[in-house]
């Protein structure tokens, strides 16, 4: 990738950081995000699993996957393996994951197996071919995992050729207003634009990684061209969560603008 502009803000996690814009290079995104995931991703970032969606949305009050038992289930970005444990445990009849990181996926199973579970794993790009079948999963989803895509559209079509029709599609991600704002003071202060969708890169201590803000509208356009519906969205917060939250001033933040969306959409 080559930077083509100078530093810029951006907001990663609840703080203002530097970013500097990239070009869009596939590849080159690929190996610099598989590589902050293989290393200490997880140190940086955290994780999200369900039940949470992200900060301050949980499934327990969203109820959007209802009885899961006898579905067959794929996960986008499955991470350490926490979301398909969530599922596992609720009687899905199977398992399935896909990550860009091999040690993301050896987490998984490490952790699925000491839970008494197994899940068919795959490492690859969302964006890519990867064997996975076809017209074959109840329900795919993807928590805080969907926004590291290169080709959001094209990873919306795989994602609508994995599911049988009327299989439904649920992810969350960060909201893009919340990546445009920071608590200066107090106040919320705009930091960069809300209709800058263009790729930037990020040092994280010595972890490097590579994002695209996307608007909300970019999303629902892509699932509409992908031949979803859109049956709900979430934008709120928690007011439980928030309470029992240890950083006040992002629950503070929280309770003035989105900084989480969940949708779910259906296969037509």
């Amino acid at each position: 990738m080559v930077n083509n502009s100078a530093i810029r803000t951006n907001i990663i996690g609840g703080s203002e950081v530097g970013a500097i814009s990239v070009d869009m290079d596939q590849r080159s995104i690929h190996e610099t995000n598989s590589l902050f995931w293989n290393t200490n991703g997880n140190d940086v970032l955290g994780g999200t699993a369900l039940p949470f969606y992200g900060a301050y949305v949980s499934e327990d009050s969203c109820q959007l996957f209802g009885d899961v038992s006898g579905k067959k289930m794929l996960e986008i970005g499955c991470g350490s393996g926490q979301s398909l444990q969530y599922v596992g445990e609720r009687q899905a009849s199977e398992l399935w994951g896909i990550d860009l990181s091999e040690s993301q996926l050896e987490k998984t199973r490490q952790h699925l197996e000491a839970c008494g579970l197994s899940a068919t794993l795959i490492c690859s790009p969302m964006e890519e071919e990867c064997g996975l079948p076809t017209n074959y999963f109840d329900c795919v989803y993807s928590v805080y995992a969907i926004g590291w895509t290169t080709d959001l559209e094209g990873t919306f079509r795989r994602i609508a050729s994995y599911l049988v029709e009327g299989g439904v599609f649920i992810f969350s991600w960060s909201h893009p207003i919340h990546k445009c704002v920071t608590a200066d003071n107090d106040s919320l202060v705009f930091k960069k634009s809300y209709f800058d969708e263009s790729w930037y890169s990020v040092t994280l201590g010595e972890s490097t990684l590579s994002l695209s803000d996307r608007k909300l509208s970019t999303y629902a356009n892509a699932l509409a061209r992908a031949g979803f519906v859109i049956e709900q969205m979430i934008e709120e917060s928690d007011e439980a969560l928030m309470m029992q939250s240890s950083d006040r001033e992002f629950a503070d933040k929280a309770r003035m603008l989105p900084v989480s969306f969940v949708i779910k959409a259906r296969k037509l």
